[in-house]
């Protein structure tokens, strides 16, 4: 499966702290493995084709499906990512 990382997650990625980094790694690798892991609480966000997706109880990252893999959209604390997916 391929992950696509965008600029804006990129950019977003790197103002995370490394144990935050940490934790969004690990969430990418359950979510390339088991998308359905339940401690990743994936979730499409109402009227769009953006999903959500749990790396811990503060840090959301939002994606979409594409041919063959997954568009990492943006990460970050729950309430900012989830405002502008």
């Amino acid at each position: 499966m391929i992950l696509e990382w965008t600029l804006r997650f990129r950019r977003a990625y790197q103002k995370l702290s490394p144990e935050q980094q940490q934790r969004v790694n690990a969430a990418l690798d359950r979510l390339v493995t088991d998308m359905r892991h339940p401690s990743l609480r994936v979730k499409k966000l109402q009227g769009t084709e953006i999903w959500s997706a749990r790396a811990s109880d503060e840090l959301r990252l939002t994606f979409e499906p594409i041919t063959g893999g997954i568009r990492l959209r943006i990460v970050g604390h729950h309430d900012a990512t989830l405002r502008s997916p």
